[in-house]
């Protein structure tokens, strides 16, 4: 009977689904998902390149900014294969060990991802207080040590998901409305009970995005009471002018997890087109929109990369 269960449960296929449409229009959804794909990927890298290769941009603001661009480079990758293979070939199959080491993975990167804004937060919150002892207190041996607390942190709780996945039978429809995996949904696919796994969920959203959220929330009072104590208004603005774009992807990351957090306690598997949406928003627009948001806000940053774009149409040859 073991041996049964063993094969039943190897042989487990999942069907991806993502938004509904024929095979023609599907092409056509495609587009802006090859399109927002190709913008996150050359942002991100070319945040990538710039901090490396720039030496006066080897500062703590920068360096947390460069992790911020690896995190989004993963989940990039790790959407790419499930989203375009629906929309481009069709392909809907994913078996139970892909799957759940593609939501290990999200989780994972999105996990780190709330970690590094709490840290940038931090990092503001350093600038903006003490700015004479900044360069002290965030040195590079110490923001390493933070990057890898993130990252460890991020795999020890998300790690038992896919094992508390593994261990089930599934018996159901296997058909996932999204069009990659994620705990929440494949967990509802399970024959067994899954009450531990529900309230294992709910315990990683309370430790990862509403403790790292409440922490940001915390440390934004405390700048703000810093920056009103400034007595000159020139100084005060300049003080929050360097917060805005880390404001600005706060709200690009935390605003669509709220809100599928909310229609997923509430909305009990109501507005399923809503929340295929907003869960392409969740995963699709901060690694689009975080290298956009940074290099205009940032001056020396949108000067760099401006320079770089000058100097590479100035050396190619005349009619190229």
């Amino acid at each position: 009977m073991s041996a049964v269960n063993d094969t039943k449960l190897k042989s487990v296929i999942f069907l991806l689904s993502g938004l509904p449409g024929h095979r023609d229009a599907h092409l056509w959804i495609s587009i802006p998902f090859c399109f927002m794909y190709v913008i996150s990927i050359v942002g991100n890298s070319v945040i990538l390149f710039i901090v490396k290769t720039d030496p006066s941009l080897h500062e703590p603001m920068y360096i947390f900014l460069s992790m911020l661009a690896i995190t989004d480079l993963g989940i990039s990758i790790t959407t790419i294969p499930t989203i375009l293979g629906i929309y481009l070939f069709n392909s809907r199959e994913i078996s139970l060990d892909a799957c759940l080491a593609q939501l290990f993975f999200i989780h994972l990167l999105q996990c780190t991802e709330s970690s590094l804004l709490l840290l940038m937060a931090f990092d503001r919150f350093i600038a903006i207080r003490n700015p004479l002892r900044y360069a002290s207190i965030l040195t590079l041996p110490r923001i390493a040590k933070m990057g890898l607390v993130a990252v460890l942190r991020a795999m020890v709780i998300i790690l038992p998901l896919p094992f508390l996945l593994k261990r089930f039978r599934y018996c159901q429809a296997n058909v996932l409305f999204n069009s990659y995996c994620m705990h929440r949904e494949v967990m509802t696919m399970a024959c067994l009970d899954i009450t531990v796994n529900i309230i294992y969920g709910l315990f990683t959203k309370l430790l990862t995005m509403g403790l790292d959220s409440l922490l940001i929330f915390l440390s934004y009072v405390m700048i703000l009471k810093t920056v009103l104590s400034i007595t000159s208004h020139k100084e005060c603005l300049r003080a929050l002018n360097t917060c805005v774009s880390h404001l600005c992807v706060l709200l690009l990351f935390y605003t669509p997890e709220i809100s599928l957090t909310v229609i997923h306690s509430f909305g009990k598997g109501s507005y399923p087109l809503l929340q295929i949406l907003l869960g392409y928003i969740a995963l699709l627009l901060p690694p689009l929109m975080n290298p956009i948001v940074y290099s205009m806000k940032i001056k020396h940053l949108r000067l760099r990369i401006i320079r770089i774009f000058i100097k590479r149409r100035v050396s190619s040859p005349p009619g190229s």
